[in-house]
């Protein structure tokens, strides 16, 4: 992979990887195989690849009942009716259970664009975060999307991936393995710490390059595991810088600002802006349109770091007075 992929395009090359590694990896999905990437299984492995229906309780019900005899199942489907739709279902037959059940949710976050409000999944990030002993992963570009589903299928226990639809830049090396649990150190800085998950991620690394032009170092940190979230990289850089502006495509209740807020203020308090949709439904545009009007831009980005080093009291702590 060289050129800009969609997420989900990097989930479907790794689940042709996982079919050919292991025979214990099945699939499933929601009749939305062409969007989520699943049919590129589904012609290579048409006897372990299972179409639900548009029926996602019954998807994840079957994933579970797979799950419990011995099989990996990858249940497939768009963010909002992954977690919408079969919430309950994730919740006692997968959940509560603990069963190694790996859902991989496409389609996540506003950049669903003119599918409008109704198709955009703002607070999956949050409900899944909220079942105890569900890990949650959100790559930040095609090739941690496929090393992250491969890391998914070797992690024992139950996976949310969540996954985009736009094309977006690679940002991330093809070589490097996935550790879930782990924050990417993207770029180093003094001034403030950005911290990132998903497409938001080069957002973040374009905002770190104009603040470099202005004279400020900006950390990038990609969060691509949200839970169990890395909090020693995280208190290490938010202690390091003395300031933090987190970003990320979902509501900023329950998400990647929450997560990150809830460390700092147990552990390292210090000035902290969350960048996200503010307790408002998403609505139909062009992506970039939706990502300019709900405020997650790089200059959005640039914006609220040079509001938060003044807070903090200018450059590393001093005052720019």
């Amino acid at each position: 992979m060289t050129k800009p992929m969609a997420t989900r395009e990097g989930y479907g090359q790794a689940l042709v990887e996982l079919g050919r590694r292991n025979e214990r990896v099945v699939v499933l999905d929601a009749d939305l195989s062409k969007s989520t990437q699943t049919v590129r299984f589904a012609r290579e492995f048409p006897e372990r690849f299972f179409n639900a229906g548009v029926a996602e309780a019954n998807l994840i019900g079957m994933a579970a009942g797979l799950a419990a005899s011995g099989f990996i199942p990858f249940a497939s489907t768009f963010a909002i009716f992954a977690t919408q739709r079969a919430y309950n279902q994730i919740f006692q037959s997968v959940a509560y259970p603990g069963l190694n059940v790996k859902i991989a949710a496409s389609h996540g976050g506003i950049t669903v664009g003119e599918d409008g409000a109704s198709h955009q999944a703002i607070d999956d990030l949050a409900l899944m975060r909220a079942l105890p002993g569900m890990t949650v992963l959100v790559p930040a570009d095609a090739h941690e999307a496929y090393q992250a589903t491969l890391a998914a299928a070797e992690w024992e226990g139950p996976v949310y991936i969540r996954l985009g639809r736009p094309t977006v830049p690679l940002i991330t090396s093809p070589d490097k393995p996935f550790t879930i649990g782990r924050i990417q150190v993207l770029r180093e800085g003094e001034d403030v710490t950005l911290a990132a998950c998903g497409h938001m991620v080069k957002v973040a690394l374009e905002a770190a390059e104009e603040l470099k032009r202005k004279g400020y170092g900006a950390a990038v940190l990609n969060v691509s595991t949200l839970k169990p979230l890395d909090r020693e990289t995280l208190l290490h850089w938010a202690s390091r810088t003395g300031a933090v502006v987190t970003v990320e495509e979902h509501s900023i209740i329950g998400g990647l600002g929450s997560a990150v807020a809830e460390v700092l203020s147990e552990e390292c308090p210090v000035p902290l802006i969350r960048l996200g949709v503010r307790d408002t439904f998403g609505q139909s545009g062009k992506p970039h349109e939706l990502l300019h009007h709900y405020g997650l831009t790089a200059g959005n980005v640039v914006e609220a770091a040079e509001k938060i080093i003044k807070r903090k009291g200018g450059r590393n702590g001093q005052s720019d007075a």
